[in-house]
């Protein structure tokens, strides 16, 4: 038995006195402990649904980051569903616009022409300059067959790449970074893989091992402060009890955000803003800023803009919804060409689904189907509104706008044309093959954005009730082979194997019923001609 007093939130060497019963604290959630041990609020990796991914205590050294060339994608989310027809104007259908929406249409004498066949509401006047200069594309009618109308079941069908009638809990990025860091939880990179600014709850950095990938940044000016101020807590000095391993578990946590928040920090200290961010999301874009201009090494990025569910007032919404994205994203391309950065970075729109083509009584859209994608930066070489035109009389079983471009065409060209990844890797992140698109604009750079690591393994872990976990793997060609077991502040717990193994495929079991295997999360470690694999798993006694 063993209890927390007021106290045991004080860095190293706080006692934890033993007294309540153990039972009290199976029952204290995850919040609890973090307030508890005073990181609430604080950024952290995610393991699964709980941050555990912490190694800062750990005696394995923290793995080379594998980024290459300057390139970042920055994925700009617009959370809620966003109106395609109020986003890019059918000026080519105008009639048919404004009968299906006569109180929420952009009056014509609102409206910024882009071509002769669309243009944009006023409110969105800050684009034009990236529009005229060739740093704009525009793809109409985007979406997937068999449409799901809910927020959450298609957003997750958005960040994971899946069929509308597949479950699939990872992310298209995080199944790519799972790729280049497959030692992730053992040796992490250097810096975070991806970083994710507002938005949490999204899986489009989750793993296979539904690890994820990315540093989720809720404030970046507490992000500093920690960083500048915090505190390393002590993983090892708790009470010998459940929730003295809670303690650790959560203190290991806190270790790697403060990790990954000191490098953040000298980044975002090392860069100013060099033009004004006047809005809240702009803000978002203003930190990504400042972090690429600083040197971080960070290729990946994920902002969200959040109000896009407009059920009614749309005309009271969604302007400044379009307006607020206007001016950051224009204050965020101006400022990285203050330093000649601006080429280096593609941004590219997001959302759930697009809305009904008819108006409802509340002055507002529902929940439809195809909307547009929008794309930034010099990278695109020339302007340009692709994909299908949207039909408003041509439509879907429940009346719908029909998608001719599938997103994850989009994702397919971004991963092969402007991260640079090999065709075969592509296709196997997003399941299978999707047409690319060829008109984008985007071509691959002579560097290489990442490296892929040059040995691969197919390894999972398999329970059979008996107290013991089996790690497999498979050889395509006899190896030395290291297979360990660690607990999760790294601290090695057991060799399963060391020595040469032949092609094919192998199984090393690690028992669980040991007087010194405590029920809980451990990692396992495949070495292969240097190159590391790493999973978690669970040991129930």
């Amino acid at each position: 038995m063993c209890d927390h007093n007021k106290n045991n939130h004080k860095p190293y060497g706080s006692a934890l006195e033993h007294g309540e019963a153990h039972e009290r604290h199976h029952s204290v959630s995850r919040r609890m402990f973090l307030r508890n041990l005073g990181i609430a609020g604080s950024a952290s990796m995610l393991l699964g649904n709980t941050p555990i991914t912490a190694m800062a205590n750990s005696p394995l050294s923290w793995g080379l980051t594998n980024a290459q060339g300057n390139r970042v994608l920055v994925l700009i989310r617009f959370k809620g569903g966003n109106d395609g027809l109020n986003t890019i104007i059918p000026l080519f259908d105008y009639g048919t616009y404004q009968t299906a929406r006569p109180n929420i249409h952009i009056p014509q004498s609102q409206t910024t022409n882009l071509n002769e066949d669309f243009g944009v509401s006023q409110a969105m006047a800050d684009l034009m300059p990236l529009w005229q200069d060739g740093k704009m594309k525009v793809v109409n009618s985007v979406g997937y067959p068999d449409q799901n109308l809910s927020h959450f079941r298609s957003t997750d069908i958005w960040a994971s790449a899946s069929d509308s009638d597949v479950m699939d809990e990872s992310g298209w990025l995080g199944r790519f970074l799972g790729e280049q860091y497959p030692d992730f939880i053992i040796n992490p990179p250097e810096v975070p893989p991806a970083i994710q600014i507002g938005g949490s709850g999204n899986i489009v950095f989750e793993n296979s091992d539904l690890v994820n990938m990315s540093m989720q940044v809720g404030d970046p000016q507490t992000l500093a402060e920690i960083a500048e101020n915090g505190e390393l807590y002590d993983p090892v000095n708790v009470p010998d009890c459940y929730y003295g391993e809670q303690v650790s578990y959560m203190r290991t946590v806190t270790n790697n955000t403060f990790q990954y928040a000191d490098v953040i920090s000298q980044a975002y200290n090392s860069a100013d803003n060099a033009v004004e961010y006047d809005n809240g999301f702009a803000r978002q874009l203003a930190i990504v800023a400042r972090l690429i201009k600083g040197g971080l090494e960070t290729k990946l990025y994920m902002v969200t803009l959040d109000g896009f569910d407009t059920h009614a007032g749309q005309p009271n919404y969604h302007p400044y919804l379009m307006e607020s994205l206007s001016k950051a994203v224009k204050a965020f391309y101006d400022d990285l060409a203050t330093v000649s950065r601006d080429q280096d970075v593609l941004s590219m729109s997001f959302s759930e689904f697009g809305r009904t083509i008819q108006q409802n009584a509340s002055q507002g859209t529902d929940h439809g189907a195809a909307s547009c994608m929008l794309l930034f930066g010099p990278g695109l070489e020339g302007s340009g509104i692709l994909g299908d035109y949207p039909d408003m009389e041509d439509v879907d079983e429940v009346g719908n706008l029909k998608y001719g471009t599938d997103f994850r065409q989009l994702y397919a060209t971004v991963l092969e044309n402007w991260l640079c990844v090999d065709p075969d890797t592509v296709d196997g992140v997003m399941g299978r093959y999707f047409e690319r698109l060829p008109n984008l604009g985007i071509s691959c750079a002579p560097t290489p954005v990442f490296e892929a690591p040059v040995v691969k393994l197919r390894h999972w872990a398999s329970y059979d009730g008996r107290h013991q976990v089996g790690v497999n793997y498979v050889l395509d060609k006899s190896a030395k082979v290291t297979v360990r077991i660690f607990n999760m502040i790294g601290q090695p717990v057991e060799v399963l194997y060391r020595g040469y193994q032949p092609a094919g495929q192998h199984l090393h079991t690690f028992r669980t019923d040991s007087s010194k295997v405590a029920s809980g999360y451990y990692i396992y470690s495949i070495e292969v001609q240097g190159q590391r694999f790493s999973r978690k798993i669970v040991a129930v006694r």
